[in-house]
């Protein structure tokens, strides 16, 4: 029941953005929040696999800002999708960040802690209220005070499923489930109707489904983890099940949002999550399917569905402070993301931007359908992502997990053994 990352990411693989070696940063006064002054000098911006899709809006955003601010000069440097995580590590190691970084709340909070990201509740306090207040608090570091990004786009997703598949198995197709509880029992009816053809979900849990499922990720403090409490070991002994009934896809512990999506094509998984931009491909890839797609909101047990947010940093040791948060700024402001947002399948972040015409208006297609539904859920969508929550301890609960799936621990004992090690790697983060 995850929303693949590349959902987030959009369009044909759109990504996110990041670091490399910059003019303008380095040795600079990491100290200092102040970012008054003229705003001049060269600046280095750096995103991660965009310039394919995307070369003319960039290339335009930042002729823009040159000729808004005269004396200005921002070098766009776009990084491949592999190991942009890796890339920031070394960076931030070296001191060649950029002076404006595109990050996760997650990939932030590590160069926080650093001194690396800037304050911006600090620095750029006067644009706080320009934001949607769940969007600006994102990039808000546990043990920490201050925002360290300005949040840029938002994505969320409504949950794809099969009609057919659903009439096959004597379950009324126009009442997809609502509950966890209504789609536990449906992918167990599906399964045995289909006599184990069928799964309805083609996912192991991952920590936004813990949190969507209303389970406590974390101690009040944020300095420990707590997804394996009763709640949690509830949610992954129902997966359990759904496993042994194969109701949840045999090759789930190893399969990718991309496999799983294929699956959902071939009619062998009943139930996938996506965006407006998977209806184009099920038009083109599976006709049949497209006919008999049926449209449902994210199961949740909180009443708040998932989202996913990008954020613009601006290094904390730029030289050229005053430039680069104009800069990022001006990236996300309401008018550059509402442009940046028909471009692509993604939401602004900006305050107010979600009643624009563009995602409230009815046009009658079913594209146009989702993208409401998505901006209408996104206005108290929760990050449930822990922003400390790094991609080890991913590996770590996808790990355990597979365990508890496999019976070769119990669904306490994996959750516990997660949770020991998630706490670990945290205290190793400082």
């Amino acid at each position: 029941m995850r929303i693949p990352r590349r959902v987030l990411a959009t369009a044909a693989a759109i990504a996110v953005v990041l670091p490399l070696s910059a003019c303008g940063s380095g040795s600079g006064d990491s100290g200092s929040t102040d970012a008054s002054g003229k705003i001049e000098g060269d600046i280095t911006f750096q995103t991660w696999n965009l310039r394919a899709n995307f070369k003319s809006y960039f290339e335009g955003l930042v002729a823009d800002f040159e000729k808004k601010y005269p004396g200005t000069d921002v070098k766009w440097i776009d990084q491949p999708a592999e190991g942009y995580a890796d890339k920031i590590s070394a960076d931030a190691a070296g001191g060649t960040l950029p002076d404006v970084v595109n990050v996760s709340p997650d990939l932030v909070a590590p160069l926080a802690k650093a001194g690396l990201a800037l304050d911006l509740d600090k620095a750029a306090a006067q644009y706080k209220s320009e934001y949607l207040p769940g969007a600006w608090a994102s990039h808000e570091i546990p043990g920490m005070t201050g925002t360290y990004a300005f949040p840029w786009y938002l994505n969320t997703g409504p949950l794809f499923y099969n009609k057919s598949l659903f009439t096959e198995a004597g379950l009324d197709p126009e009442q997809p489930p609502k509950t966890y509880d209504e789609l536990f029992a449906d992918a167990l009816e599906l399964a045995d109707k289909s006599e184990g053809k069928v799964a309805t979900l083609a996912n192991v849990p991952t920590i936004e489904d813990f949190g969507r499922y209303g389970v406590p990720l974390m101690n009040d403090a944020g300095t420990a983890f707590a997804f394996n409490d009763a709640k949690g070991v509830e949610l992954l002994a129902k997966y359990k099940e759904l496993y042994d009934a194969k109701a949840l896809d045999p090759q789930a512990l190893t399969a990718t949002p991309e496999s799983s999506g294929k699956k959902f094509l071939t009619g062998a998984v009943a139930m996938n999550p996506g965006s407006a931009l998977d209806l184009g491909n099920f038009k083109k890839q599976a006709p049949n399917l497209y006919k008999n797609i049926g449209i449902t909101d994210q199961i949740t047990s909180t009443g708040k569905v998932n989202m996913y947010v990008m954020g613009v940093m601006v290094n904390a040791q730029s030289k050229r402070k005053p430039a680069a948060v104009a800069f990022a700024h001006y990236v996300t402001d309401a008018e550059h993301q509402m442009s940046f947002a028909k471009k692509v399948a993604i939401f602004p972040s900006t305050a107010g931007s979600l009643d624009d015409p563009y995602f409230t208006t009815e046009d009658g297609t079913d594209e146009t359908r989702v993208r409401i539904a998505a901006a209408k859920s996104l206005k108290n969508a929760v990050n449930y992502t822990p922003v400390l929550f790094s991609e080890q301890m991913k590996t770590e609960l996808r790990n355990s997990v597979a365990r508890a799936l496999q019976g070769k621990q119990s669904p306490k004992e994996a959750l516990d053994n997660a949770v020991k090690a998630c706490n670990t790697l945290l205290q190793q983060q400082g």
